[in-house]
This record gives C-alpha cells, sequence and structure tokens, in this order.
C-alpha cells in the first residue's frame, strides 16, 4: 500500500509518500480502507518530536473514516462496514491513518451509517467529535452568548455550527489574532469577532459560555470574561500549553464560575450516533476547508502551520 511512514522527526519534508507491505489482520484488530482523514495540530507537534513516547519510524494520523476491508468481529464490523476510529494510540503507539489501509484495534472502530460523502465525514471524527463533546459538557441554553477561543481552528468551525443547531437563538462569539478574517467568520456563523493579541481578549464583554481551544495558556484570562454561574471549557492546546502551572483555583477561578474539560480520547458510541444524527438532522454544513490526497500531506501540514489556516483540512487517500 501506498503510506507515508516518517523516518524520524523534522519539518513536512518527511512527509513522503512511500510503498509498504499492507497489514494483516491479527486477534482484536482489523483492517480499515481509510478512505479519508483530517490533519491535526497534535500530528504536527509528533511530526516535531515532540511527543516524547512516539517512536519512528511510524505512521502518523490520529483519525480515520473508510470502510472494513478485513475483520476479526464480523458481528460489529463486517467486511464493507462504515466506520470512523479517533485517537486512542492510532500514529503514535501504533501505525495510524496517514496510509491506504489501517490496521486498528476493534475497540478503537465504531461503526457508523452516514450518507455524507467521504470528504466530509472525513472532517468529523476528532474535530466533530471533540466540538460536540464539550458543547455538552457547556451545557448550552438558550439566548446565551458563547465565545469560541481559537475561533479559525477546525475544532472552533465545526463547534459554531453545532452550536447553532443544539441551540439556534444562541450568540456565538469567535476570537482570533487576525481580526481581518472578521468577514469568513461571520460567514461561517460567528455573530461576531473578537481580536486575541498575546493571549489577551479585545473586550470588555463577558459571557455565559467559553470553548477555550487555545488551553492552558488563555484560560486564567479567559475565567476572568465569565458571567456569573458561567462555565469555561478548557479543550485544546492550540497554544503549546499543557498544564496550568502556578494556578490558584481560589483566585483565579471566580465566584460562581466554573472551570471544566473535554478528553476526546474517550469514545462513547451512542455520542458518536447522537453527533452524525444531528449533523443530518440540521444539516449542518461540515464541508472541509481543503482537501488533498495522499500525495499532499506535506502541502496539507505547511496549511495548517501557514497562520492562514481557516477551518478543517482533510486528506482522501
Amino acid at each position: 500500500m501506498r503510506a507515508i511512514k516518517v523516518q524520524q522527526p523534522g519539518g513536512p519534508a518527511v512527509l513522503a509518500v512511500s510503498d509498504v507491505p499492507t497489514p494483516s489482520v491479527k486477534p482484536g484488530w482489523s483492517l480499515l480502507k481509510v478512505r479519508g482523514f483530517g490533519i491535526n495540530h497534535s500530528e504536527i507537534f509528533t511530526r516535531e518530536g515532540k511527543s516524547p513516547s512516539v517512536q519512528f519510524p511510524r505512521i502518523l494520523g490520529i483519525e480515520a473514516v473508510g470502510e472494513i476491508a478485513a475483520t476479526t468481529d464480523a458481528t460489529r464490523l463486517p467486511v464493507g462496514q462504515q466506520a470512523m476510529s479517533i485517537m486512542g494510540e492510532m500514529g503514535r503507539a501504533f501505525d495510524g491513518s496517514y496510509a491506504e489501509y489501517a490496521l486498528l484495534p476493534n475497540d478503537q472502530l465504531y461503526p457508523i451509517h452516514s450518507e455524507l460523502n467521504w470528504a466530509d465525514l472525513a472532517a468529523i471524527p476528532e474535530t466533530g467529535y471533540t466540538a460536540y463533546g464539550a458543547l455538552l459538557g457547556l451545557q448550552l441554553q438558550p439566548q446565551q452568548k458563547l465565545l469560541i477561543r481559537g475561533g479559525t481552528s477546525g475544532v472552533g468551525v465545526m463547534a459554531v455550527k453545532l452550536a447553532h443547531a443544539m441551540q439556534p437563538d444562541i450568540q456565538v462569539f469567535g476570537s482570533t489574532r487576525n481580526v481581518a478574517k472578521r468577514s469568513e467568520l461571520q460567514a461561517i456563523g460567528y455573530d461576531d469577532v473578537i481580536g486575541d493579541i498575546d493571549g489577551q481578549l479585545q473586550t470588555d464583554q463577558r459571557f455565559d459560555r467559553i470553548l477555550d481551544l487555545i488551553g492552558p495558556a488563555t484560560v486564567p484570562d479567559s475565567l476572568q470574561f465569565l458571567r456569573h454561574f458561567g462555565i469555561v471549557s478548557s479543550t485544546g492546546e492550540l497554544g503549546g500549553v499543557w498544564t496550568l502551572d502556578q494556578f490558584d483555583p481560589i483566585m483565579q477561578i471566580p465566584n460562581d464560575g466554573y472551570l471544566t474539560a473535554f478528553y476526546s480520547g474517550e469514545v462513547v458510541q451512542s455520542q458518536l450516533d447522537d453527533l452524525l444524527a444531528l449533523i443530518a438532522d440540521r444539516h449542518v454544513d461540515v464541508t472541509p476547508t481543503k482537501v488533498f490526497d495522499l500525495d499532499g500531506v506535506q502541502a496539507a501540514h505547511e496549511y495548517l502551520e501557514s497562520g492562514h489556516s481557516l477551518g478543517k483540512v482533510v486528506v482522501l487517500p
């Protein structure tokens, strides 16, 4: 099969396509014919050698959609079944989705039924599940004000669309370092756009809910923009900071304010099914911003790193 097997960490140039053996099934694992996958910032970090647990050579890719090509669970995962895989250790402890086929543990393959095309379906797994799970945790209510911090990211763009589908009369604001993207962001569903400069929100507004996709780098600042009984969800690490160091919850979480998080590595089949049903029933536009083929993965990484990206980038092998 054709795959991108990264031999050693480095820049986008290490993402070269080569011919490698197609994996054979083994007990408890099945073979997915990869029809599409998204590109994620965590894969950029891994490619750069910033994931200490990852050993090279490695085929990257933490998500995929496709069809079961060979199975060891013919009841749940028959050959030809549409399936999705998210997170776990794919692309990290074992080879992932940057390939024509991926050998994955059966408990990390989720059977699905969707009439979406492969490009749209490929935009959903990690991005859609993360956005949906975080929004559920924020317990959105009618007529609230929601701020999505990191509004131009793939998860941010998905979240604004899902938020409007879940609560049609909610107001959704997006933050960005580049307010010149205002018209583009409003076109995809944001009611207004707020500048975010050096980790500081450029507004005096307060919000009922804040989905902070920048993560620990900006969470202390986000907490200061909550209304009473507001919630911040720290769901993302776009700021490149993984932990809240020297964080005093008594002093930094405002009275009557709440801090939560969402981890997409804990996938619940029923919640995934609910997400796909919401997208279908409410006709949520999940079309990716850019679509590449396997030979274009290097260009996909370069685009995502450029600072000019907006929304989800997918690859159709």
